[in-house]
Formats: C-alpha cells, sequence, structure tokens
C-alpha cells in the first residue's frame, strides 16, 4: 500500500502533516508492505505557487505515483470527488501530527 501524505516540509517519517491538501509544501509517499515500512519518498508541490486549481494537479501526481490513500489536516470536496473517481481513499488527522504517527496509526488498523 502506497499512502501520499500532505507534508510541511522535507524530514520524511519525521515531517508533520499540513494543514491543506492542495497547499502543501511537499507530499510524503510511505510504501508500506507485510505490515512494515519499505520505502519513503518526499516529493515537492509542483502546483505551490498556482493561485487556483492546485489541489487537482497534486491529486493527479499522487495518483500516477500509485498512491491508494492520502491524508491530510483538511481535503476539500474538488479534490476528494477525484480522489473518489480514482478508487483512492482519504483520510483527514490533525494538522501538524507526524507522518511517523500517522503510519503507525494505520498499521494498527491493517
Amino acid at each position: 500500500m502506497k499512502i501520499g501524505i500532505a507534508t510541511v516540509g522535507e524530514n520524511g517519517l519525521q515531517d508533520k502533516v499540513s494543514e491543506t491538501f492542495g497547499r502543501a509544501n511537499t507530499y510524503t509517499i510511505v510504501e508500506v508492505k507485510e505490515e512494515k515500512i519499505s520505502n519513503v519518498k518526499v516529493l515537492e508541490n509542483p502546483a505551490i505557487s498556482y493561485e487556483h486549481g492546485a489541489g487537482p494537479i497534486v491529486a493527479k501526481m499522487l495518483i500516477e505515483e500509485g498512491v491508494q490513500l492520502v491524508v491530510a489536516g483538511e481535503i476539500g470536496p474538488g479534490v476528494s470527488s477525484i480522489l473518489e473517481h480514482h478508487k483512492v481513499k482519504k483520510m483527514t488527522v490533525k494538522a501538524g501530527t507526524t507522518v511517523a504517527e500517522v503510519v503507525e496509526k494505520l498499521l494498527k488498523q491493517i
């Protein structure tokens, strides 16, 4: 399973979840295999400077990365419909939570 987490920086598992999805600085992609983290990759937001439409561009990028679950502090309705159309699950968590805490919580649910 690949998890795409909207994050504030480039600190991987120690990074913090961004308040918003489309305006996050980075996206931390965590790959989980056999209930363990197998890979962590950080991608910069290609649409950070866009005045409008950043969310759909980021959603497309994460879908192309093979992400099956998206996590952010808030996910808007436009992005939600794109994710649902591509059968990508979404989850909101408190902004500022670390990526490691999010993944640990998800692993307990698997």
